[in-house]
């Protein structure tokens, strides 16, 4: 659907230069925007590899299977019908690390094991289950501590202060996070 979207608008905007007659600014557009787009890429890769390497050392070093100990109870109120000793708990807390380090390309592995492993336990198969719009209402709407994307872009675009925005980005996504649970949970209660 998003891509029927983008064609869409694409083609509306080519349209409309051929109305006003600006053609020539949609090629300057594509040929400098592409060169833009690709440097924007270089200085952003180095900070996403390096969060990357740090999540991929967490996993491996077994300091994630601890955070998702330490997360245990919390997890065990938020997904009441997943078995505590479940996979899908510990991949879900992955997810939550990542998230939280602004790492939603480090995230994403996580989030697709443990929707698998929610999927197994799903007395219907054709529907969603209830840990798994919980899940997704926490991984949309998680909480990061350090936009670390957000950062780069920042950084990439000469920013006096890149960092200013951990504050206000940890108040909105808390604040994001708190409301989308509340509302699962007053769903979730209505249905029941």
């Amino acid at each position: 659907m998003v891509n029927y979207i983008w064609i869409f608008l694409i083609l509306i905007g080519v349209f409309f230069s051929f109305l006003t007659g600006n053609f020539a600014t949609i090629n300057n557009s594509i040929l400098t925007n592409g060169k833009e787009g690709f440097d924007l890429i270089l200085s952003i890769l180095p900070i996403i590899v390096l969060w990357t390497g740090i999540m991929k050392i967490a996993e491996d070093s077994g300091l994630l299977k601890k955070f998702a100990q330490l997360v245990q109870p919390l997890l065990s109120r938020l997904f009441p019908s997943v078995p505590k000793n479940n996979p899908a708990l510990g991949y879900i807390a992955s997810n939550i690390a990542a998230n939280m380090m602004g790492l939603g390309s480090a995230a994403t592995p996580f989030g697709l094991k443990a929707m698998k492993e929610l999927q197994k336990i799903n007395p219907q198969k054709d529907t969603a289950s209830t840990p798994m719009i919980t899940f997704l209402v926490l991984n949309t709407a998680g909480v990061t501590i350090v936009p670390t994307t957000v950062l780069a872009l920042r950084i990439a675009h000469g920013s006096l202060n890149p960092s200013e925005i951990i504050l206000p980005s940890i108040i909105a996504t808390f604040c994001s996070s708190l409301g989308g649970l509340l509302v699962d949970y007053f769903i979730r209660r209505k249905n029941k």
